[in-house]
């Protein structure tokens, strides 16, 4: 058994994850700890609001979500009422035994696995020290759990990540297989699997099965009406073949169904940018680095970078794909020294990255529609909304003048100090 704990700031979002998953039909909620009605009894606010009303208790406590996952070797096919004598045992030893607690069984990857939401304030307001819990308490809670259930021993594998990676998939290829089955089968793994905000970021994923995810051009028929059609790409990245309606497939990954992926995973990739960081600057640690390089160095650590070019061969745009996290990351998410500019910068091939050629002009026009699309979130009121202009007058800052009322400007009386009428 391989045990992953995470802290959030934002129990909803867990939640929610879980509980989407439930409702496409990838998950189930088997159980609960320390609610007042067993789990199939529980509405979706019920569960929540118990969550997070003992959340309120203590508002200090930031990072207050807890999401924990146990995961099992594909062998071991447990029933609901073991999984919840395992799910409530290692909550017992790990100290989150009188936490309120939602199990979840998940049937998404290619292993058996459970998700545990909690949080870390008590009942009575303090908070859960969950230091070094992982090192700790989850490891020695993990071996005494594999002796009592009689589970498949972690211990002594290469890596205990070779549990968690997602069912197997491999490229689709054109009149090889039978089309459908092939995308769906891709489809099912990675939308379900991956966290990704944006259709560009899955298509950086999809592509690597040679799959994209498309709206059509704007002024089209399919985009005008919101449809969304996954198409198969030869070698050269070309569409080939007839385009499948995302509808026709049997998890329906409509852009609705997606669009609701995005702000799920938003919120969820936050975690992941840590070790993206890392391995890119780790890697730049050898000398001579170049992109072909630092790709293939990314690669060994399970990340592939999606490297963006122009029909001029500039590059102007980088993607993370980190297939151990499972998290798409744009460069630009992570910092301006890990966008495609800084990346060319670190590389030594800074003057390639301020080319005012064709890279430069796509990576412009890229800038200009993040900008547009974070004006386009601005919630609008009785008006049309508030234009740039507005928002800077909105935020510049009044000059204050130092106003004191007439009052107080009077001056002090000098009264008649003892004895100076004598003096005189």
């Amino acid at each position: 058994m391989v045990a992953v704990i995470k802290t959030g700031h934002s129990v909803q979002s867990i939640f929610w994850y879980n509980e989407n998953k439930v409702k496409q039909g990838a998950a189930e909620c088997i159980g609960e700890g320390n609610y007042p009605l067993a789990a199939q009894e529980l509405t979706a606010a019920m569960k929540l609001n118990r969550l997070l009303h003992q959340n309120a208790l203590n508002g200090n406590v930031k990072r207050n979500s807890v999401h924990i996952s146990l995961n099992f070797h594909p062998s071991e096919n447990y029933s609901k009422e073991k999984l919840m004598k395992i799910a409530d045992a290692y909550m017992e030893k790990i100290g989150f035994g009188e936490q309120p607690y939602l199990v979840y069984r998940h049937d998404d990857a290619g292993h058996p696995h459970i998700h545990l939401v909690s949080i870390k304030v008590r009942e009575d307001g303090s908070r859960i020290d969950m230091q070094n819990i992982g090192r700790n308490q989850s490891e020695k809670a993990r071996k005494e759990i594999e002796k009592q259930f009689n589970l498949v021993r972690a211990e002594g594998r290469k890596s205990q990540e070779a549990l968690v990676k997602p069912v197997a998939v491999s490229k689709v290829s054109y009149g090889r297989t039978e089309s459908k089955k092939a995308m769906g089968g891709v489809l099912q793994s990675v939308l379900l699997s991956y966290k990704y905000s944006s259709l560009a970021e899955l298509n950086a994923v999809l592509q690597l099965y040679n799959i994209k995810a498309d709206r059509g051009r704007e002024d089209s028929r399919i985009f005008k009406s919101g449809g969304l059609v996954y198409r198969i790409l030869d070698k050269g990245g070309k569409a080939v073949g007839v385009p499948i309606k995302a509808s026709d497939f049997s998890i329906k990954p409509t852009l609705a169904f997606l669009e609701g992926r995005f702000a799920l995973n938003n919120a969820e990739k936050a975690f992941e940018k840590k070790r993206i960081r890392n391995a890119v600057d780790t890697a730049f640690l050898h000398k001579d680095m170049d992109m072909e390089r630092l790709a293939a160095l990314l690669g060994k650590e399970g990340i592939h970078a999606v490297l963006r070019k122009s029909d001029a061969g500039q590059l102007y745009g980088i993607t993370y794909v980190d297939h151990v996290a499972r998290c798409v990351l744009n460069g630009s998410d992570l910092g301006k020294r890990y966008s495609a500019k800084g990346m060319l910068e670190r590389c030594g091939q800074g003057a390639a990255a301020s080319d005012s050629g064709a890279a430069g002009t796509v990576l412009k026009k890229e800038h200009k529609e993040q900008r547009d699309a974070a004006f386009e979130e601005i919630p609008k009121g009785n008006s049309e909304g508030i234009s740039a202009s507005g928002l800077e007058g909105l935020f510049r800052p009044e000059r204050q003048a130092d106003y004191v009322p007439a009052g107080l400007k009077r001056r002090r009386r000098k009264g008649k100090r003892k004895g100076h009428s004598d003096l005189r």
